[in-house]
């Protein structure tokens, strides 16, 4: 039991590093955090149900995991080699359109739960 208590304690230090690396070095996920800051006052102050406000809450949650996730794509493209490659482009891009797409999948659940509030 304790060597997986361990175990779950090293991943979580490893999993934090991850994320402080993120904060250190990408404005985005400030961005982000703030953003799930300002619709998370909103989610709590507005007469949701817990499941509506669940769900928006998670949705901007795993935004941030994916635009860690965009990160650890560029971290490991940019560390294979700096030359222009249309493969090194393509897979950045891919994970900032991942970002994208999630995001965009926050905002159609708002759109949904404002539309029912209306």
């Amino acid at each position: 039991m304790w060597q997986q208590f361990m175990r779950v304690r090293q991943r979580a230090i490893w999993s934090w590093d991850g994320f402080v690396h993120v904060w250190k070095t990408e404005g985005s996920l400030a961005q982000w955090i703030v953003a799930n800051i300002m619709f998370g006052v909103l989610a709590l102050v507005l007469p949701l149900t817990t499941g509506e406000r669940g769900m928006l809450l998670m949705g901007g949650i795993i935004v941030l995991a994916v635009e860690c996730m965009n990160t650890a794509i560029e971290r490991v493209v940019d560390d294979i080699g700096t030359d222009k490659r249309d493969a090194a482009k393509q897979a950045k891009d891919c994970g900032s359109a991942a970002v994208a797409v999630t995001a965009i999948g926050v905002g159609v659940a708002w759109v949904c739960v404002i539309a029912r509030l209306l």
